[in-house]
């Protein structure tokens, strides 16, 4: 068991996000709806009753201790203005199915809403099926102003958490102003949390950790392809940790990224990755800081900036005993461990800190990288 000094939080009013914190009245009980929370009893029909007896224009959500069934086909399904408040002691539980994508708890198109409490377990260990990889523990698309904060998140066919837009390529209308505070993200096939095209994320205080199942097995992964954009994300004082892929990958169309006082530590595959896919006409991943983070234990290299990764900062870092699994050994099948496919042509430039190995790497197609007052091995 690997232990991990007490992680700072950093305070909400410095985001320049703004929730209201109070439990808004009417309140109303899932129990009052007829939910049994007994491990056995389908209670998807009385959370969605709870919720739909919530006005419109604002009120709360309780669900109290007990050991909830959902049913993912249907989901319960968030409208906007309101608190969905879960005691520390209640578990949403999925109910087995074949289907490749699910959701326990729905926040599409809706505005001001906030998630606070309990755990939330995917049912990948009693799926019924072989196929797809979208099972969802909380899914969060075109939404504004959403908080999720104190809960666990475990054991999803897909990731435990997604943010992301509706839409067509283009066209699509991105999640703006969301925060994630105090998440445990764990165990879940595919990433403890996907962000695809949004706005104004904050992820803070959380622990990404555990992911394997399907590619990439990565804690985090910020990929909104030709979907649209990815703009000013802001991830501190998080861990990733003993995911089958890597810590984190950021892929092309994400602008603005500042990943502060992280723990990358025993992750399979590189601690950070950053890349684009050409063939997809993407955008390089532009405007990227790396600043007091840990890169450690991590099989390839502990930082690895690829593609044509544009105006990167990586500066205060530590970067020790990575590269456990670096460089390949004969034979070994990266498609079968890890999303990335190590490139044994990867060059840096020649400035030496740039050139460490195996802690950082930098491609000599990226541009704008500067490298400082960082500790390496």
């Amino acid at each position: 068991m690997n232990s991990y000094p007490l992680l700072t939080p950093v305070p909400i009013s410095g985001l320049g996000i703004h929730f209201r914190g109070d439990v808004a009245t009417p309140i109303v009980n899932v129990r009052d709806k007829g939910a049994k929370g007994d491990g056995k009893t389908n209670d998807t029909a009385a959370f969605q009753a709870a919720v739909d007896d919530v006005p419109l224009t604002g009120g709360t959500v309780i669900v109290p201790r007990g050991d909830y069934r959902i049913d993912v086909t249907k989901a319960i399904v968030l409208h906007s203005n309101m608190l969905f408040l879960m005691d520390p002691a209640a578990t949403l539980a999925a109910i087995p199915t074949d289907s490749g994508r699910y959701w326990v708890i729905k926040v599409w198109e809706v505005d001001n809403v906030r998630i606070v409490g309990g755990t939330i377990v995917g049912e990948r260990t009693g799926h019924q099926g072989t196929t797809g990889e979208q099972g969802y523990g909380i899914n969060i698309q075109s939404s504004t102003n959403v908080m999720v904060s104190d809960i666990n998140i475990r054991n999803c066919w897909g990731d435990g958490m997604w943010i992301g837009a509706l839409g067509a390529d283009g066209q699509a209308v991105p999640a703006v102003n969301v925060m994630v505070n105090r998440v445990v993200s764990t165990n879940n096939r595919r990433q403890g949390l996907s962000i695809g095209p949004a706005e104004n994320v904050v992820i803070m205080n959380s622990t990404f950790s555990g992911s394997d199942g399907t590619n990439p097995k990565a804690g985090i992964d910020i990929e909104p392809q030709r979907q649209g954009f990815t703009r000013n994300i802001t991830i501190s004082h998080c861990i990733m940790t003993r995911n089958r892929g890597c810590g984190m990958e950021v892929h092309g169309n994400v602008i603005g990224l500042s990943v502060d006082n992280c723990v990358f530590n025993d992750n399979f595959g590189y601690g950070v990755l950053t890349n684009e896919e050409h063939d997809m006409n993407e955008k390089e991943p532009t405007g990227l800081t790396f600043s007091n983070n840990t890169f450690t234990r991590n099989g390839l290299v502990g930082a690895l900036i690829a593609g044509h990764s544009n105006y990167v900062h990586i500066a205060h870092n530590t970067m020790v005993g990575n590269g456990f699994r670096y460089p390949l050994n004969p034979g070994d099948d990266p498609d079968r461990d890890w999303w990335t496919r190590h490139d044994a042509g990867i060059s840096a430039p020649g400035d030496a800190e740039h050139s460490v190995e195996p802690e950082l790497l930098i491609r000599e197609a990226a541009s704008n990288v500067t490298v400082r007052d960082n500790t390496f091995t």
